[in-house]
């Protein structure tokens, strides 16, 4: 059973930064990772998508430039490097994994989620 933890969460003002970390276990073979996004009242979006060998396929427009994501494989975890935060960053953020070489920014391809890890940016 793969499983998923978020950290590094928490509230900062705007221009600051922050890491997120996914801790990964329970998984073999080829998989994808991802982070996604969900605002109150919007619909969960793909932040950033990354292939266990480390490519990344995917970030969102909003997020390029600024978010960088990666994986230590020794330690079996996704980061997620955010810079240069803005309000309309704030939301909760979700690790995701799926099998396969596939990594679409699309939630609902993902079958495995993690809690949840709180972002607030203040302005």
């Amino acid at each position: 059973q793969v499983q998923l933890v978020e950290s590094g969460g928490g509230s900062v003002q705007a221009g600051g930064s922050l890491r997120l970390s996914c801790a990964a276990s329970g998984y073999y073979g080829s998989y994808c990772m991802g982070w996604f996004r969900q605002a109150p009242g919007k619909e969960r979006e793909g932040v950033a998508t990354i292939t266990s060998g480390g490519g990344i396929t995917y970030y969102a427009a909003s997020v390029k430039g600024r978010f960088s994501a990666s994986q230590d494989n020794t330690k079996n975890t996704l980061y997620l490097q955010m810079n240069s935060l803005k309000p309309e960053d704030t939301a909760m953020y979700y690790c995701a994994a799926r099998a396969g070489y596939y990594c679409p920014p699309t939630p609902d391809r993902y079958n495995y989620w993690g809690q949840g890890t709180q972002v607030t940016v203040s302005s």
